[in-house]
């Protein structure tokens, strides 16, 4: 996982920010979708996708992503539109601390399928496992 700046334009009329996809996030994007009205106590995400590549922008607001690929974790705090978290594949991610009133932004290289995620922590590691034998 790594923070990406997202290039953006200001004037007089306010700012403007561009995703267009490669080379600015390593993949096409084929999906979009944006979380809000989120308790401040939710968790979200807590799955792993098997090969699908996401970019998690906070649009408003700020929340924390705590990542791991199962062997280290780490923890990004996304609290402005103009970053974003690269999110690969086989890395369990999960969306929490919610500022009230946040609103999270996810462009994914792939459309929606639930089969194509790991939503049981222990299966996660048990894959990951399996691809280093």
């Amino acid at each position: 996982c790594r923070l990406v700046a997202i290039p953006g334009f200001a004037d007089q009329r306010g700012r403007l920010s561009v995703i267009d996809g490669p080379p600015l996030v390593p993949f096409q994007p084929r999906r979009f979708y944006y979380l809000y009205e989120i308790p401040t106590d939710a968790h979200r995400g807590c799955h792993a996708h098997k090969t699908e590549k996401e970019f998690v922008v906070a649009l408003v607001g700020s929340f924390k992503v705590s990542v791991t690929d199962g062997s280290s974790r780490k923890e990004f705090e996304l609290k402005s539109p103009d970053w974003g978290l690269y999110v690969p594949p086989m890395v369990w991610h999960e969306l929490h601390g919610f500022a009230p009133g946040s609103v999270c932004a996810v462009v994914a290289s792939e459309p929606y399928n639930s089969g194509a995620c790991y939503y049981v922590y222990e299966e996660f590691l048990h894959a990951l496992r399996q691809r280093t034998v």
